[in-house]
């Protein structure tokens, strides 16, 4: 059974959603980085070693990780609190500065331990090689760490667990996190890492990629929608989370509701440039728009046409309520949701 996106999240639902957004706090809590972006043009291999002399002709510095997620809730209209660990040093203060000018609101640590740095070098629209600078620790839970995190939640209607494997989100914080969650009747989202995939027990929603539910829970990749649907509820009843959204890239993504009920929302993307940061705008948008009493597939819709936004810009980019409203105006027709279980 297939229905249009109008017929689903109508425009006076889909306005009564996002008109809630500036009324929203979301805390998001995880591992913050710093991406960098070296732009410029190949015209020579080297004659040092045969790889591309790259004539430098932009830099730039964005959010990423947790800081990502943050900056895609504040472009939405939503009040984003973002907490984590930034470096004692140049780049922790390139952080702070772009925390602040995302208007963002900021719990974080500062530590010995270097801010994680991607750097990207890149000619024209081709990624010649990344530059990882990081120190994988798991965070001690400490008083100061505690001390944050109340600031982080104590205004907060929803919780984003933003996981990339470093230090950060360890076993401890999650169980308080989820406690305080379920206790204050607020929602928890997760974007997941593969290696940290069973400390993800009662969450409101995961939202893995096909290829991180796969490697979660050690099976192979599926190639059909069968697979899909086996491998969705074997980790809905592996981590008893509320409902699991698995992104699918081109092919969009399926949805495993509370209800036991599956939908497929096929990608709405007109063109894709670079993926780099999609699943943070997912986890934004969707958590958003629940926070503002959508239910979980309105959500996932708004989420899904937030990510075909922001995969056809450069890098770590977000997506603003009138950018979505324009897109949403032009893929309420053409959109068809399916129901497939």
């Amino acid at each position: 059974m297939r229905e249009k996106i109008s017929s689903i999240l109508p425009p006076a639902r889909w306005e009564s959603i996002v008109s809630c957004f500036p009324r929203v706090q979301v805390a998001v809590i995880g591992d913050i980085m710093l991406d960098l972006y070296i732009r410029g043009e190949v015209k020579r291999i080297s004659p040092e070693a045969p790889v591309p002399v790259v004539e430098v002709t932009q830099e730039q510095a964005m959010l990423g990780g947790a800081g990502n997620v943050a900056a895609n809730i504040s472009s939405l209209g939503g009040r984003a609190l973002v907490a984590g660990v930034i470096g004692q040093d140049a780049n922790g203060q390139r952080l702070k500065e772009l925390i602040s000018s995302h208007r963002v609101a900021s719990a974080c640590l500062m530590t010995n331990q270097p801010t994680t740095t991607k750097t990207r070098v890149v000619a024209r629209t081709q990624q010649l090689v990344r530059i990882d600078r990081e120190r994988k620790q798991p965070l001690h839970f400490s008083p100061a760490l505690e001390k944050k995190l109340q600031m982080a939640l104590k205004d907060s209607q929803a919780v984003i667990i933003s996981d990339y494997g470093k230090g950060v989100v360890t076993p401890k914080l999650i169980e308080r996190l989820r406690l305080h969650c379920h206790r204050h009747g607020k929602i928890l989202m997760v974007d997941p890492k593969v290696e940290h995939f069973s400390y993800y027990r009662k969450v409101t929603c995961l939202t893995p990629n096909k290829a991180e539910a796969s490697a979660g829970i050690h099976v192979a990749e599926p190639e059909t929608m069968e697979g899909l649907l086996s491998l969705g509820e074997r980790i809905v009843r592996k981590l008893n989370c509320q409902h699991l959204l698995i992104t699918l890239g081109r092919e969009g993504m399926l949805l495993f509701a509370a209800s036991r009920q599956v939908w497929h929302i096929p990608a709405a993307a007109l063109e894709v440039y670079d993926v780099t940061g999609a699943g943070d705008t997912v986890i934004a948008a969707l958590t958003l728009a629940m926070a503002s009493g959508a239910s979980i597939l309105e959500a996932a819709i708004v989420a899904n046409l937030a990510a075909g936004l922001v995969v056809g810009r450069f890098g770590t980019a977000t997506v603003t309520t009138t950018e979505l409203e324009s897109f949403y105006q032009v893929q309420c027709q053409r959109l068809a949701i399916e129901k497939v279980k």
